[in-house]
């Protein structure tokens, strides 16, 4: 089997190490042999990107424009056949691989837009006769690090701003999922662009992510993984006054009041927490439950949980994947084991699955009587693992949302306004959910949290520009009329 190559300066390099990509649903299925860029490739690949910043400025904005726009059409076009190849590699169920490739064609498209709308200021002076232009300028090469759980949609989010905004990229995806990284780059390479505006280079987090981080050349990197992963990208890149936009931790709490529709509420908890096997950084591993529902909440979220089919990927009827990995698989159940050791109570799952073919299958997990302080709760599992809390009244679920190092999203379901804006307003997140799961964003606005969930600018809508571009202020003496 040939090993599917980088694409860099426009063009497909092969290199002597390679990985193979393995179906986490059947692992006797090798998807592909995946070329690992060397350090030389990587240095091209910036070298390159950075040559071709001055030939896609001149391009026109009409004609960047339509690239975007030709690629976010053929993603969305190409979603059966993508989706299907994503959830393959990374597991998750098919109706959510699709998903995800159409809503990553959406993210180009939407930034096709975008180009046309990069509109400056001007002011007056407080010197007579001096006008003042305020315009953004591209930042530059942008390095993106992206992750696997959404390999597709990720990257896209990050790509299609760098672009319409100027600057050229050099992507690096994650190790886990190189298929859906060299279909998209496949994409780009029948484009009319730069050759070297868009490079892949696949490769391990330590060499390759390691060596583009600190590259001197890079001017941006966009990061998203875990905190400690994310830490180590920001020693590398601040010798070199790199800009940093990070996604990294998350632990995200959904509060039940006593009001709510308790039907609404577990099923809102399940598909949060469960969804994509629970492998997203929005999703609600901490189920803060007043004590006044509590026991019929836990009931009804069980009876949902029990319910739900753990499957092959492929299988329609699936509605849980297996985990991304044997070394996903195994941290996941070693939570397990530490909240057991902890006293929780295991009200459902906690056990790996066999099912007709060799995969990474686990039951989805639901426990009760935890506490916050609990390092189930407080550390980031990344499996479909949930923890329900009890709290006393509103001011108690409050606090206890709160009381973590991250803030990335949080939800309340309740049926009272004042409870739904009283959580908006001191909810300690960057994008709090009312009655709706705590996964699931729109492409359109502000993507981000507070803590040690962000750092830097915020990803998504028009709030991009803020990272992908710089502000110039230009001050200009006309002189007097001829």
């Amino acid at each position: 089997m040939k090993p599917f190559a980088n694409f860099i300066a426009g063009a497909w390099v092969d290199s002597d190490g390679v990985i193979e990509n393995v179906n986490p649903s059947d692992t006797n299925d090798v998807i592909g042999r995946y070329a690992q860029a060397t350090q030389d490739q990587l240095d091209a690949a910036v070298a390159a990107a950075h040559d071709a910043l001055p030939a896609w400025n001149a391009k026109g904005l009409e004609a960047r424009a339509d690239v975007l726009d030709r690629i976010g059409r053929e993603l969305m076009a190409r979603a059966e056949e993508l989706g299907t190849q994503l959830s393959r590699e990374e597991g998750k169920p098919l109706a959510e691989g699709r998903g995800e490739v159409y809503r990553a064609g959406q993210f180009f498209t939407y930034y096709a837009g975008e180009v046309l709308r990069q509109i400056g200021d001007t002011a007056q002076s407080v010197r007579q006769g001096v006008d003042i232009a305020v315009t953004r300028e591209p930042v530059g090469v942008v390095a993106v690090i992206s992750p696997w759980n959404f390999p597709m949609a990720t990257a896209c989010w990050k790509i299609a701003p760098a672009l319409a905004f100027g600057n050229a990229v050099v992507w690096k995806p994650a190790n886990q999922t190189p298929a859906s990284a060299w279909a998209l780059a496949e994409v780009f390479s029948r484009q009319d662009i730069p050759a070297g505006l868009f490079n892949l280079v696949m490769g391990s987090g330590e060499s390759v992510g390691g060596r583009l981080a600190a590259h001197p050349q890079v001017n941006a990197i966009s990061f998203t993984g875990s905190v400690e992963v994310g830490q180590r990208v920001a020693a590398a890149a601040i010798p070199n006054l790199t800009k940093l936009q990070m996604e990294m931790g998350s632990k995200n709490p959904l509060v039940v009041m006593e009001d709510a529709d308790l039907d609404l509420a577990a099923a809102l908890a399940v598909n949060g927490a469960f969804g994509g096997t629970g492998q997203k950084c929005t999703a609600s591993s901490r189920l803060i439950v007043h004590e006044a529902v509590h026991d019929a909440f836990v009931e009804r979220c069980a009876a949902r949980t029990r319910a739900l089919k753990v499957g092959h990927a492929l299988d329609p009827q699936t509605e849980i994947g297996p985990a991304v990995s044997a070394q996903q698989l195994e941290s996941n159940l070693r939570y397990v084991e530490l909240a057991r050791s902890a006293g929780c109570e295991l009200v459902t799952g906690g056990g790996r699955l066999e099912r007709d073919t060799p995969g990474f299958f686990m039951e989805p997990t639901l426990f009760a009587g935890t506490r916050n302080d609990m390092r189930v709760n407080q550390e980031e599992m990344f499996g479909p693992i949930a923890c329900v809390i009890r709290a006393a009244d509103f001011e108690e679920a409050v606090a206890i949302a709160n009381d973590t190092r991250y803030g990335l999203t949080a939800g309340i379901v309740t049926r009272s306004i004042a409870y739904a804006g009283a959580f908006r307003r001191r909810s300690r997140s960057g994008c709090v959910m009312v009655n709706l799961p705590t996964a699931g964003t729109d492409y359109h606005v502000p993507f981000g949290g507070t803590k040690m969930s962000s750092y830097g600018p915020r990803e998504q809508g028009a709030y991009a520009v803020e990272f992908y571009t710089t502000v110039k202020t230009a001050y200009i003496q006309p002189g007097p009329v001829a």
